[in-house]
């Protein structure tokens, strides 16, 4: 991760549009370690998708989360392919691998990539104008990255801006072409949360605030 010194305001929009990114979502235990097999031979995966090659990843968003952006008088958009629909932000995929296998055998049991490259989210608030793209999720380590910037001009790249919980993930579903990862948390980290209570003068905003639930769909053909 690559940060920038910047002004009061500056920091605040990064973190407020960190709030809305996605996330985007995680599907591994959430600080997960080690192996959860027993026996000698390497556990088998359930699903290996060795080159993802489309569909998206959406986040359908919290009330206690909106109830706070609302607060704080930020107003949210989308950028490139990125919708807002029905209360959920859906990113389509654009590349990266996953590999799933069967919960409590290893830990984390879905370990990878996902890659949503030309989208993201923007914040506005006043004169200034954050923008949050090409975000990219890691479920090994439960976390998600992408680039910032700032009128227009680059902030931060391969920021870390979210923590992911997938413990409420449930089993891998299969839908015709598609795979579908589901119920990962997606929540506010303590690094933006105090961010946005210093900038704004505001206890609104909680470390591990609820941001949405997670849903990723996956074409394995």
């Amino acid at each position: 991760m690559r940060s920038n010194k910047a002004p009061r305001r500056l920091v605040a929009g990064v973190a407020s549009a960190a709030l809305l990114a996605f996330p985007l979502a995680a599907c591994s235990d959430n600080g997960g370690k080690g192996s959860g097999g027993s026996g000698s031979s390497a556990p088998k995966p359930v699903a290996v998708v060795e080159a993802i090659s489309g569909e998206s990843t959406a986040i359908k968003l919290d009330k206690g989360f909106t109830d706070a952006l609302t607060k704080l008088k930020l107003t949210p958009g989308v950028t490139g392919t990125a919708k807002l629909t029905d209360g959920s932000l859906v990113f389509p995929i654009t590349g990266g691998n996953v590999t799933v296998f069967k919960p409590g055998q290893v830990s984390p049991y879905v370990v990878g990539q996902v890659q949503h490259e030309g989208s993201g989210l923007s914040l506005t608030a006043g004169g200034t104008k954050v923008e949050l793209t090409n975000f990219n999720v890691d479920p090994t380590i439960s976390k998600v990255y992408g680039d910032v910037t700032v009128n227009g001009k680059v902030a931060a790249t391969s920021a870390h801006l979210f923590e992911l919980d997938g413990r409420t993930l449930k089993p891998l579903q299969t839908k015709g072409n598609t795979a579908i990862l589901e119920g990962t948390k997606v929540m506010i980290s303590g690094t933006a949360a105090p961010l946005l209570n210093d900038t704004f003068g505001t206890d609104a905003v909680k470390t591990g605030l609820l941001v949405g639930i997670a849903k990723i769909t996956v074409n394995v053909k």
